[in-house]
């Protein structure tokens, strides 16, 4: 599933499901990748991790907490409920783990899934349908960082920001503009 080589885009390309010793639910691994135009942004990359497949944007997705389905969505800004723990633009300036409203992105439509977000995690995963950016985890014994991944997922805002310039929503739960994120694989 390639990119279109247009505008501003984030490829997740999923290779691998491995489950830790005493953890009820396997972890998917994979890859993400920002460009511009077409062009890799080098400090832009990294590991992304996200909960068991199949891919499923049906009602059984949801019951049975599995991961979005491989395929294009768009990006929109985030603020749920008002005691929603992720933002996009609002989001606590604190690192602290536990400080809400954390960073994130939403993907839209996902079908039958809501809240299918790209935010920040901390250990073994942090998501039921969500995609958390990380450092590279060499196995299902690693965990992710809190700070590491909370700089990555703030570091693509500001980027998706910059590209657009005046073109990013001034305001949440809005359909960011001329971006999307390509996920690939079903490992």
């Amino acid at each position: 599933m390639p990119i279109t080589g247009r505008d501003w885009e984030i490829l997740i390309v999923r290779s691998r499901e491995e489950t830790r010793v005493g953890k009820a639910f396997a972890r998917t691994v994979g890859s993400y990748q920002v460009f511009h135009d077409g062009t890799a942004v080098a400090q832009l990359s990294g590991t992304i991790v996200e909960r068991q497949g199949p891919g499923d944007n049906t009602g059984t997705g949801v019951s049975k907490h599995r991961r979005v389905a491989a395929g294009t969505y768009e990006l929109h800004t985030h603020d749920g409920a008002s005691n929603e723990k992720y933002k996009t633009i609002g989001f606590t300036s604190s690192a602290r783990v536990h400080a809400i409203p954390r960073p994130a992105l939403r993907l839209e439509p996902t079908g039958a899934r809501s809240g299918i977000l790209i935010h920040p995690a901390n250990g073994y995963l942090e998501s039921i349908g969500c995609l958390n950016p990380a450092s590279a985890l060499g196995g299902p014994d690693d965990n992710l960082q809190w700070s590491d991944s909370r700089s990555r997922v703030i570091a693509i805002i500001d980027d998706l920001k910059a590209f657009l310039g005046r073109d990013f929503p001034s305001s949440n739960n809005r359909k960011i503009p001329r971006c999307q994120c390509v996920i690939d694989g079903e490992p």
